[in-house]
Order: structure tokens, then C-alpha cells, then sequence
């Protein structure tokens, strides 16, 4: 055996994890709100870069910007040599300028202001009876209910913050109590019930012992127990039962909790043209950057300075590599959703019974990309069509096969479910057991557990539950 050593020459491809590509992994995955934040960012470290606030024209694309593209592909090049060609046309990254036009305002650019509960009970204090010091123990307490109207301060301490007694401010809140909407300030929902009832006029003994002692009972439907305990007929205890489920648990619902509403964007827009269906990208939600004309300007000095030159190519390059990157990002998501929508096309014409079961391993072998790829691009995604706006997960799920030999999704089972309890008798509900039955006749095998699983998942009660006498 010989031993020493030598040089070998040999040919190995490795996946090399540059910034670039850990960056551009990171943009695929954000969300619009996400890239937007990123943006941000981005723009607040780079000087080089900013928004693209023009409308650009077909005619204004260039040779110049054409040759813009082919350096962002090869990701690095040298600014000086660019700046060396003749007099730099800018004619692809223009800057925005002041215009008189943009100083208009109109009332469309203007949202009010939503009332929330506490302004609302705070309007109705000012013209309560409460004076001096009550009305200040009242703001107080309209100050200590939550967003669902209860509240959520102790009496007694509230007592001893204002040096009174527990009557005084029993009092106080039996003002509060008065307010709309009807329930607000209790303190507990067997008292907010109680409050609803007493203000329609219909709050009777009975009623009211069901409600403080068999509220566990009447949810879980057990109305037989209640009977039971209260010596009224089974049909009574339903009536009051029915009684109830008309008020409102939280009765400070109905107003704004003060937060900003969110809106869902759609990244994509599928649309149905000539009986096929046209994706079409929202420009709307991807972020228009470019070169800031200052910088490229700036740079005719740099064969000067080769400090200034270094910097300005490192921060061009940058902005160049996260200009592609956020284009790759549009360009990948708007191949995912296609080949959605090619397997797809039967719940986009029928609705959600013929959704079908789709993997991203599915997707993935269509594209020629990573199962990872595939989830990244609809990690937050949302997409707009005829029936209605989805986020891109909900078309990928399990499911089973059907009588055709095809998969069904799991969302189209439970939309099979819902149709069935929204179909039955009231007062013989449909067990689980049966519900198999059923979805067997529809050519749907499945087990009673799975059926069982779907339905808790949509918050359907037990068919002891849903039981009506």
C-alpha cells in the first residue's frame, strides 16, 4: 500500500446558499404584508432604490432597459463601465416629481372614524342622571368594559378606589346596565342574559332559576334533566330554551373594538374568459421599485473615487438582485395558481362539492419546482375568483377516493356534511353512523370517526345535541 500525497482535479455541482438566494427564498415566502414591511426595509438602507411611483409606457421600453434586465440576470457587473458609455439616457428609471395634481384632495380619500363601544356608552353617561362625583365613578366603569360588554372590574375595589360604599356603585352600574346595547356592564352571561330579558319584559322565575342553576344543561341539551329539576314539561323547557338562544351573548359585539381593519388583497385574480379560466397577476400588491436617477448621476464621479464607485456598485447590484427577486416571486406564483386552477376547474364551474384533493408534490411535478418552492409561493397568498376570494391553501387537502376513482377533497366532504344536518328533522337528527350511510350512497366511503372529525372541525354539535322535542 502506498502512502503519500497528490493533487487531483475533479468536477463536483453543489448548491451554494449565497445571500441572494436565502433573500430571494425569503421574498417568495413573504405575504403582501410581509413584503411590504421588507420593502421598507430595503429602502431605508439602500439609497440606490425607490419606488416606481411612473406609469411607463411600452414605447419608453429601450434598449437601455433591456440591458438593465441582462445585468440583473448576471447579478454583478461594473457600474463605471456603464457610466462610460454615452451620455447616460435615463430613460427607464425616472424620478417622480411634484405635480400640482397630486395635491388634490377629495372627501373619497378620507375614512371615518368608527364609534366603538366605550364612545358610544360614554355619549350615553353625558346624558345620564349621574352628576359630580357618581358620573366620575360611572366613567369609570363604562372605562372597564371589555370589548364584548362585560365588565371586567370588581365593585368592591372599585369601592375603596373612590372611598364609597358598594351600594353607591351598585347603584351606578344598575344606570350603566340601563344603556345600550341591551346587556352591557354585567358581569357574567347569566346576568347579561338576565338584563335582556328584564328589559322586553319577559324575565320570569322560572326563566331566571334556569338560567342562574341549568345553563351547562341547556347548552348541552339536556332538557330532560332541566325538566326534571324545574317540574316543567320537556316542551316548556324548550320553548325557554329557544327563548334564550335569541340574545345576544355579547351584546358589545356589534361595535368597532377600536382596531384598524384589515383588509385581504388578492395576489392573483382568476377570471373566466371564453369558457377558460385567465389568471392575471394584481400588480396592485407587488411592490414597483427602482434605480434612483440621483445615485446613476452621482456615479458619473466614481472613476474619481474608488471608494464611492465600490459602494455604488455594491448597492446597485443589490437593488438590481431584490428588483428580480420580487419579479421571480410574481412570475412563480402566478405559474402556481395556474396549475391550480387546471385541476381545479371543476369546483371553479360547480362550486365547493367538486373540489378535488391536490398535494403540492402535484403542483411541484407540473411546474418541473420543489414541493418547498410550492409552499412558499402560497404560504399568506390569497386569490380572487368567480366564486368568491380563497387563500391559496384552501385548494390543497386530502381527502378520499370516490366511487369514479378520484380523489375528493376533504372541504368537499364537509360541504357534503353541512348539507345533510341542514337538511335533517330537527327531532331526529342524524347520527354520525348515519351520515356514513348517506355518503356511501353518494359513491363517498368513509369512516364514522372521519365523519365525526369534519364535523366537530365545522363546530357541528353531536346529534344528541342538535336534538329539538
Amino acid at each position: 500500500m502506498k502512502l503519500g500525497y497528490d493533487l487531483t482535479i475533479e468536477q463536483t455541482q453543489k448548491l451554494t446558499m449565497t445571500p441572494e438566494l436565502i433573500q430571494a427564498i425569503q421574498i417568495l415566502q413573504y405575504n403582501t404584508q410581509e413584503l411590504e414591511a421588507f420593502v421598507q426595509e430595503e429602502l431605508m438602507q439602500n439609497p440606490v432604490l425607490e419606488y416606481d411611483s411612473t406609469e411607463r409606457k411600452e414605447t419608453e421600453i429601450s434598449k437601455t432597459e433591456a440591458l438593465d434586465r441582462k445585468e440583473a440576470e448576471d447579478s454583478d457587473f461594473d457600474l463605471r463601465e456603464k457610466i462610460k458609455e454615452a451620455e447616460y439616457d435615463d430613460i427607464s428609471y425616472r424620478q417622480w416629481e411634484y405635480s400640482k395634481d397630486h395635491d388634490e384632495t377629495s372627501f373619497e380619500q378620507f375614512v371615518s372614524k368608527e364609534e366603538t363601544l366605550e364612545d358610544f356608552l360614554l355619549l350615553q353617561l353625558t346624558f345620564s342622571s349621574l352628576k359630580g362625583s357618581d358620573l366620575k365613578i360611572g366613567r369609570y366603569l363604562v372605562e372597564a368594559i371589555d370589548e364584548n360588554g362585560y365588565l371586567t372590574a370588581d365593585v368592591c375595589k372599585v369601592a375603596k378606589c373612590f372611598n364609597v360604599s358598594m351600594e353607591k356603585v351598585e347603584k351606578i352600574l344598575d344606570v350603566i346596565q340601563t344603556f345600550e346595547p341591551v346587556g352591557v356592564g354585567a358581569r357574567s352571561l347569566e346576568e347579561c342574559l338576565i338584563i335582556q330579558l328584564a328589559s322586553k319584559g319577559l324575565l320570569e322565575d322560572s326563566i331566571e332559576y334556569i338560567i342562574l342553576h341549568h345553563l351547562s344543561d341547556l347548552g348541552e341539551n339536556k332538557l330532560n334533566k332541566v325538566a326534571k329539576a324545574t317540574g316543567l314539561t320537556v316542551e316548556q323547557v324548550q320553548m325557554v330554551t329557544d327563548l334564550i338562544r335569541t340574545l345576544e351573548p355579547k351584546p358589545g359585539r356589534q361595535y368597532s373594538s377600536g382596531e384598524t381593519v384589515k383588509y385581504v388583497l388578492p395576489d392573483v385574480i382568476v377570471e373566466k374568459v371564453d369558457d377558460e379560466y385567465q389568471v392575471i397577476t394584481n400588480e396592485g400588491t407587488i411592490p414597483r421599485l427602482m434605480v434612483s436617477p440621483y445615485y446613476m448621476n452621482l456615479a458619473k464621479q466614481a472613476p474619481y473615487d474608488e471608494e464611492l464607485s465600490k459602494y455604488l456598485n455594491n448597492r446597485y447590484n443589490a437593488a438590481l438582485w431584490l428588483i428580480k427577486s420580487i419579479e421571480q416571486r410574481k412570475q412563480t406564483i402566478y405559474n402556481v395558481v395556474n396549475s391550480v386552477v387546471q385541476h381545479q376547474k371543476e369546483f371553479l364551474d360547480k362550486g365547493p362539492k367538486y373540489l378535488k384533493t391536490l398535494t403540492l408534490k402535484q403542483v411541484a411535478e407540473d411546474l418541473g419546482i420543489h414541493e418547498s418552492t410550492v409552499s412558499r409561493s402560497i404560504n399568506g397568498k390569497y386569490m380572487q375568483t368567480p366564486r368568491g376570494v380563497f387563500e391559496i391553501k384552501y385548494f390543497f387537502s386530502s381527502g378520499v377516493t370516490d366511487s369514479s376513482g378520484e380523489g375528493m377533497s376533504s372541504n368537499s366532504i364537509k360541504t357534503f356534511i353541512k348539507e345533510i344536518v341542514d337538511s335533517e328533522d330537527p327531532k331526529k337528527p342524524y347520527s354520525d353512523q348515519d351520515m356514513v350511510e348517506i355518503l356511501s350512497k353518494k359513491g363517498i366511503e368513509i369512516s364514522r370517526r372521519t365523519v365525526a372529525k369534519y364535523r366537530e372541525g365545522m363546530n357541528i354539535l353531536s346529534s344528541s345535541k342538535r336534538r329539538r322535542y
